[in-house]
């Protein structure tokens, strides 16, 4: 039998769900008590569900906003890459430190697919990280290298979405 080892799980693909699944792989972790630590790089300042969920684990489980919201056809690519800066230098350390059962790191695809941080330096990152940490990447647009890398992939297909329907993103469920 192999030794247990950390993984390198992605989660990616034009439907919904990628770092739901994440998500409910860390409350999976904080019920055997683990700690875990979830970086989010896109996601900006307003107020959705993980924000509030989050303070009910104390200790075990570190929540970092990095992200100043949608960063799609953005006109400040300097201010970006700033905040994608920040954001990877954080994951760099926690990922070094080892503290962590389980860090996620949400939509960092996007940080390679805008060219904010190189992809080589993620990847060298992810690799270099503690035998035992396990990671979850999440975001559209996962690239070959990160795929070949990784142990478990998951794309997610959108087949039906309600916003096609005119039904609007709705507390609890998408925020």
């Amino acid at each position: 039998m192999a030794t247990p080892r950390g993984l390198l799980i992605v989660n990616t693909g034009n439907g919904k769900g990628k770092t739901t699944a994440a998500l409910g792989t860390a409350l999976r972790t904080l019920g055997h008590e683990l700690p875990v630590c979830v970086i989010q790089f896109v996601k900006g300042t307003w107020k959705y569900g993980e924000l509030f969920a989050a303070k009910q684990f104390g200790d075990l489980l570190e929540l970092h906003v990095m992200g100043k919201g949608f960063i799609f056809k953005e006109e400040n690519v300097d201010k970006n890459r700033g905040i994608a800066r920040r954001g990877w230098d954080l994951a760099k350390q926690v990922l070094a430190e080892g503290r962590h059962h389980l860090v996620v790191l949400d939509e960092l695809t996007y940080l390679v697919k805008y060219g904010l941080v190189p992809e080589d330096e993620i990847l060298a990152d992810l690799a270099g990280r503690p035998p035992h940490v396990h990671v979850i990447v999440t975001g559209r647009g996962a690239t070959g290298r990160l795929i070949e890398m990784a142990d478990l992939v998951t794309e997610m297909r959108e087949v039906k979405h309600p916003l096609r329907s005119g039904i609007k993103a709705q507390k609890g469920i998408e925020f």
